[in-house]
């Protein structure tokens, strides 16, 4: 079982720009939910829902009354092209990207100035932007690759950088590529996607192994099981998982996956065992169910098992 007290404060604690959170395995809460609040018309689960700025200040307040420490703003669709969604997401400019999501961001750190807020973006002037609205965490789901100065962004407001594994561009990426040994891949590319951060200056990093980015479903299954592969590089770990195609696949066939309203319960499987494994962030449209899901774990983790059970 994780200890919180074994692992480095100074990494596994976030200072999200004088907010913090605490990301080290075996809190009592089991991990903290980053709820995400997509204000897009195009994602995949809930895209054209929270346009509008009252309607993201419900969603925002709702998630945080049920238990989510971070709210995921994300203005760009990263549904991948391919036979399970089709075309995959329109890529949009900077400026219809800021459109979205700055609006937002300001709104939720005005009404709700406990909140730590993250900008789902691989875009440097984006960051910098949302930085400056009021977000507290930039969210790269192309760990720097296409845009390796999002991490000078990051170091000039000292802010959290959460970097993931993915492959292409975003809404171009393929399903499936060749892996000899995923895990070994999604780590090494990691490993360097922080040397960048910590060559700008970027002193707090997250890590995301990137549930459903060019991997196949087994490969993504193969990722969470060996979540503690991954924390071994010595930072925290975020999983991604809710209602991707992955759990669809299984619950269902790869030909025929069971539709994302019906991924609920798979999603929280998946996320149990990445907790397990030791994942402390967990991204989720279900800030509720994850929380219970989490707390339910934790509890039960935390019970003595009498000696003279183990004996044989």
């Amino acid at each position: 079982m994780w200890h919180a007290e074994s692992f480095d404060r100074n990494r596994f604690v976030l200072n999200c720009r004088g907010r913090l959170l605490d990301c080290r395995p075996g809190l009592p809460g089991g991990a903290q939910v980053m709820g995400i609040l997509n204000v897009t018309p195009d994602s995949f689960w809930d895209g054209g829902r929270y346009q509008t700025v009252d309607a993201a200040l419900r969603r925002a307040e709702t998630m945080l009354k049920e238990g989510a420490a971070i709210i995921d703003v994300g203005g760009e669709s990263t549904r991948p092209r391919g036979r399970t969604y089709g075309r995959g997401a329109a890529p949009v400019s900077p400026d219809e990207e800021r459109r979205r999501v700055l609006p937002v961001i300001e709104a939720i750190a005005q009404r709700f100035p406990e909140a730590i807020i993250s900008v789902d973006t691989y875009k440097p002037e984006v960051a910098r932007d949302a930085l400056e609205a009021g977000a507290h965490v930039i969210n790269d789901q192309t760990g720097l690759r296409l845009y390796p100065e999002m991490a000078e962004v990051a170091a000039r407001f000292d802010a959290p950088l959460i970097l993931m594994h993915s492959v292409g561009r975003p809404g171009e990426m393929p399903h499936e590529l060749h892996y000899d040994d995923v895990v070994g891949a999604v780590r090494d590319s990691l490993a360097a996607s922080i040397s960048r951060a910590h060559a700008a200056g970027v002193r707090q990093v997250v890590i995301d192994p990137g549930f459903g980015f060019g991997k196949t479903a087994a490969e993504n299954l193969q990722l969470v099981n060996n979540i503690d592969v991954l924390l071994r590089l010595g930072y925290p770990v975020l999983v991604g998982i809710s209602r991707k195609s992955t759990i669809g696949q299984v619950l269902g066939a790869p030909e025929k996956p069971v539709p994302p309203a019906e991924r609920l319960y798979g999603t929280l499987g998946a996320t149990a065992v990445a907790v397990l494994r030791g994942a402390t962030l967990v991204r989720t449209h279900d800030v509720k169910p994850t929380v219970e899901m989490l707390r339910l774990l934790a509890a039960t983790l935390a019970q003595p098992r009498p000696e003279s059970l183990h004996a044989v």
